[in-house]
């Protein structure tokens, strides 16, 4: 594999299971982490605001940061690392109110922290192609983070819209 540095900073020449553990950590850690982070501290009242949802039908950010972190540990940290799976879904989608927007984002940074670990471990092992079973799901560990990543991406980019929406301002993610 070719260095990632003109992309990514300092990356050496590596084998593909340390790129993906790498890809894993600067996706759902380094980008969309700070993502979050920005977007929510331009809630005036985020503890308040995280719990809105704009109509029946929606989620609020509360229900999103709570669902983020019930996935990865999931799919990551019991589907990859083998720890038990207490995740409880439907409590991510019910509650209306609850931690602060403060407390859900640590929760969530630690979860992201230590499934950075477990991928990370998981891959040194080389069994990517190995068949899983996550969430009545058949799966291989390479697409078990596959779909980590776009599940992140793909909330990461609501809580940021109902901000957005919410605010009027612009998130400025290409000055972080």
């Amino acid at each position: 594999m070719k260095s990632k540095t003109n992309l990514m900073g300092n990356y050496a020449e590596t084998d593909l299971p340390s790129a993906i553990a790498f890809e894993f950590a600067d996706k759902i850690r380094d980008t969309y982490i700070p993502w979050i982070r920005k977007a929510l501290s331009e809630l005036e009242d985020a503890d308040s605001s995280i719990w809105v949802r704009p109509n029946e039908n929606s989620n609020s950010i509360g229900n999103l940061l709570l669902h983020l972190n019930g996935n990865i540990r999931q799919w990551i940290i019991h589907g990859l690392g083998g720890a038990e799976d207490n995740r409880i879904r439907d409590i991510e989608f019910e509650t209306e109110s609850g931690k602060s927007a403060t407390e859900l984002l640590r929760v969530l940074e630690a979860s992201v922290d230590e499934c950075c670990e477990v991928v990370e471990k998981f891959v040194k092992k080389g069994i990517l192609t190995t068949p899983l079973r996550i969430q009545e799901f058949k799966t291989t560990g390479v697409s078990a983070i596959i779909h980590v990543i776009e599940h992140f991406a793909y909330h990461t980019g609501q809580i940021v819209w109902s901000v957005k929406a919410h605010t009027n301002k612009d998130m400025g993610f290409y000055n972080l």
